[in-house]
């Protein structure tokens, strides 16, 4: 069983990572990019029977910074 978790931050953090794309993609010629966020995803390989739940525990407690991050989960 895997898990996937998308970690982003939240609206109205700034975003220095995404911003610093932003401009080299206009640096190469990107042109009409008005705005990036940069996230990170986390692949769980899960023993059968690990709930969403426990997934989500783990979200809580240390795989994201809820203050500041939002987090979604795909199970598989």
């Amino acid at each position: 069983m895997k898990a996937r978790v998308h970690i982003m931050l939240k609206n109205g953090v700034l975003d220095p990572q995404g911003e610093a794309i932003r401009h080299a993609l206009g640096t190469l010629g990107f042109s009409g990019v008005n705005g990036v966020r940069q996230g990170k995803v986390i692949e769980l390989e899960l023993a059968d029977g690990t709930t969403e739940a426990t997934v989500k525990e783990m979200c809580e407690k240390l795989l994201a910074n809820t203050v500041i991050e939002s987090y979604t989960i795909e199970m598989s």
